[in-house]
């Protein structure tokens, strides 16, 4: 049987997140566990895991000054960080948290900032050993190809050892069941391994994956955990950064299918770590979710359409070619179409806004409609100012509401209105040049 995360009951749990260094192969200013995947920072989606697998103290490896880094860390209950100044190998970077190893904890767990697709489900399998007496689990991979990767060594079916390429010898070299880097140790023997590590090899570095041979020389049991290569690869680059964001993206498409959402292309559309979609809800092709968009039952996304930070109740009908900014808010049945934008605005229950139109900082009331062309005008270079539109209220086609301005319920504007003035429920305001004719103005003339 599968474990699920916190299976081990009341076995407490340490988590130690290595998550130093610049990872200069991405060419970015930004740290490598900080580039995003799904939305989030890949560091995320790794303290998120190990939570879910039931770590209940994260002690985060960083990186000393890196404030973004840490910025992310406490957003998670429990964690804290600890910075290494020196990088001297895996081993050294987990002695870095040494206070933390030295407060106690049943389990221990390393693993990376950089490896994001370690499921809650692995990590609960990686520690389940200990709870049987293993004194060591090693999460392990078969590699189509072993190359770069250090080996772990089985002699009649117990491991001996994890010897790193540059190490290995000829024979070493030919074993294709390769360390993913991950592993868990007994809270009671995991100071004292780490301690004796020493730095006898070709990079002169001190390795986590010693801690097997010393635990096996101990005369502990070690066991091997197996988990897919895809899933244990490690993110160095843009490009492996791409593979990871294509395989989270294809979990989330799934798994929002199998929760009663359409996606009519799902390879052309891509969701946050967070996206929330409700049942019968359809997706068209080339729609993109940003972070903390909910959308409830019944709702419609027409294609090529942009949602971030949005709230959509039942039934709402968004796009093609919408965008919906943050602080957007859609009550039962609203209709936002082609080339709309809202940003920051409630648009309450049977509004529309069908086309081309800017709706920010405002409140549409239930039933009203915007003409093409409108727009709230709510910045003044300054500061931002609220607009808003009474319930059954009717804005004619391109119509500029300079806010703060309040049109009352059921009121009417006539196209082509600038309206810079409270318009009272029921009333009808114009606000536009006088219409002149000059006749005969457009008779072609003799030179």
């Amino acid at each position: 049987m599968t474990p699920t995360p916190n299976h081990a009951g009341a076995r407490s749990l340490l988590a130690v997140v290595l998550a130093a260094g610049k990872g200069t192969r991405m060419r970015s200013e930004l740290p490598k566990v900080l580039h995003p995947i799904a939305g989030r920072p890949m560091l995320a989606h790794v303290l998120a895991a190990v939570a879910e697998a039931g770590a209940e103290r994260l002690a985060v490896v960083v990186e000393p000054g890196r404030d973004d880094v840490a910025r992310v860390v406490a957003g998670f209950p429990g964690a804290e960080t600890f910075p290494q100044g020196e990088r001297l190998g895996t081993a050294h970077a987990v002695l870095a948290a040494r206070a933390a190893l030295e407060a106690g904890a049943d389990d221990v767990v390393v693993a990376f900032g950089d490896t994001p697709l370690i499921s809650p489900e692995t990590y609960a399998r990686l520690r389940a050993p200990l709870a049987g007496g293993a004194a060591v689990a090693v999460l392990a991979f078969e590699a189509g190809n072993p190359a770069g990767y250090g080996r772990v060594l089985v002699e009649d079916g117990r491991v001996t050892a994890i010897r790193e390429e540059k190490d290995a010898n000829e024979a070493e070299r030919r074993v294709t069941l390769c360390n993913a880097g991950l592993m868990a140790l007994s809270g009671r023997l995991a100071l004292g391994l780490l301690e004796r590590i020493g730095n006898a090899n070709a990079a002169g570095e001190y390795y986590l994956p010693d801690a097997v041979a010393l635990a096996v020389a101990d005369g502990h049991r070690v066991a091997v955990v197996p988990v897919a290569e895809a899933e244990a690869q490690g993110v160095n680059d843009r490009v492996q950064l791409s593979t990871a964001e294509a395989a989270v993206q294809a979990t989330l498409r799934r798994r929002a299918m199998l929760g009663g959402a359409t996606l009519i292309a799902p390879e052309t559309v891509f969701l946050s770590h967070d996206t929330v979609l409700g049942r019968d809800v359809v997706v068209e092709p080339h729609v993109v979710f940003g972070p903390g968009v909910v959308v409830g039952d019944r709702c419609t996304l027409h294609a090529f359409s942009h949602l971030e930070q949005a709230r959509l109740a039942e039934g709402v009908q968004v796009g093609p070619y919408a965008r919906l900014r943050p602080g957007a808010v859609l009550e039962d049945g609203a209709r936002i179409g082609n080339f709309v934008e809202v940003k920051n605005a409630a648009i309450r229950a049977g509004a529309k806004v069908n086309h081309l139109s800017y709706v920010g900082d405002a409140e549409v009331g239930a039933g009203a409609n915007l003409g093409a062309g409108t727009i709230t005008c709510n910045y003044d270079g300054v500061n931002k100012h609220r607009t808003v539109i009474g319930a059954g209220a009717f804005v004619g086609s391109n119509s500029a509401l300079v806010a703060p301005v309040t049109i009352g319920e059921g009121a009417f504007v006539g196209s082509g209105s600038v309206v810079t003035d409270d318009v009272p429920p029921g009333s009808l305001a114009i606000g536009r040049g006088r219409q002149v004719i000059k006749t005969e103005w457009a008779k072609p003339t003799k030179r």
